[in-house]
């Protein structure tokens, strides 16, 4: 009799969770974070991110959905319907710019100032004080390599201190931000479900389309209001070019096999073309502080 004996190996590869950007972006900073036994994935854009969970090229995403300050981040909400992704966590990154510029470089000697446009925007009180001429980069640490690449001391970057280490730039100057509570709210997505149990702190994200009728959409969330479900959230936006098409994202407290949810979901599929629960997962710590002060 034949025994058979498999090699097992001692330091297997740790999964990998995909986000969009380059090493030494925030949403690199938010993996680190909130995934850290996970290895980091950079990938170009969004939809490189999304398509590296559905091919099992990554375990996870961290994509950014929205901040403090700038909003949200526009793309996400008609990507994320499509991708057949389940949100299974959240991540609230406070977020700290540095001002970023070669060896050598001085604050007073820069032109111009690279980054993402949403990081710009978080950054305007001093791009308008030193009156620099704005430059849009794919992603806040991808602006720094190529402020480093490019070796000229009238460019800078707007990016995190880990992109500062990364690519080898000075820190001019730290916290520009406009706000000091600016913050990034993160959403981790799995191929597959992994709905927490009932209880206190859960979140259920879903998207939903009302019938193009007369007082609709007041029909449609009438449930919730009767059925005391607290809804944190509730965005719109076109879908399909159309005026008349609209989606809404919405978020409330609260897990679908909850009595008062579940009347709430059913009464809103009642009125609605089309509802789709993108995913239930526990609320982070982060937000259940903020509720608790607020």
């Amino acid at each position: 009799r034949v025994r058979r004996v498999f090699a097992v190996d001692p330091n297997p590869a740790p999964p990998r969770i995909a986000y969009q950007g380059e090493p030494g972006a925030n949403s690199h900073i938010a993996c680190e974070q909130a995934r850290p036994s996970y290895a980091p994935l950079a990938c170009a854009t969004f939809e490189d991110t999304f398509a590296a969970v559905s091919d099992s090229t990554a375990e996870l995403a961290m994509i950014p959905i929205e901040n403090s300050t700038a909003g949200r981040v526009a793309d996400i909400h008609a990507l994320l319907p499509a991708s057949g992704l389940h949100i299974v966590g959240e991540h609230f990154l406070p977020i700290h710019f540095g001002l970023l510029g070669v060896e050598g470089a001085r604050i007073e000697g820069l032109r111009s100032v690279r980054s993402h446009i949403h990081a710009l925007s978080q950054c305007r009180n001093i791009i308008r004080e030193l009156g620099l001429r704005t430059i849009v980069s794919g992603d806040t640490a991808g602006s720094a390599r190529e402020v480093a690449e490019a070796g000229d001391p009238t460019q800078g970057s707007l990016a995190p201190a880990l992109a500062a280490k990364i690519y080898g730039l000075e820190v001019l100057a730290t916290d520009v931000e406009d706000e000091p509570h600016n913050a990034t709210r993160f959403i981790v997505l799995a191929r597959e479900e992994r709905r927490p149990p009932p209880g206190p702190h859960v979140v259920t994200s879903f998207v939903f389309r009302v019938r193009n009728l007369p007082a609709a959409l007041y029909k449609a969330l009438g449930g919730f209001a009767t059925n005391a479900v607290n809804m944190t959230k509730l965005e719109s936006y076109m879908v399909g070019g159309a005026f008349t098409a609209t989606q809404f994202y919405a978020e409330v407290d609260g897990h679908p096999d909850d009595p008062g949810l579940a009347r709430a979901l059913e009464e809103l599929a009642f009125f609605s073309r089309e509802l789709l629960v993108l995913g239930v997962y526990p609320a982070s710590p982060f937000r259940v502080e903020s509720d608790r002060f607020s």
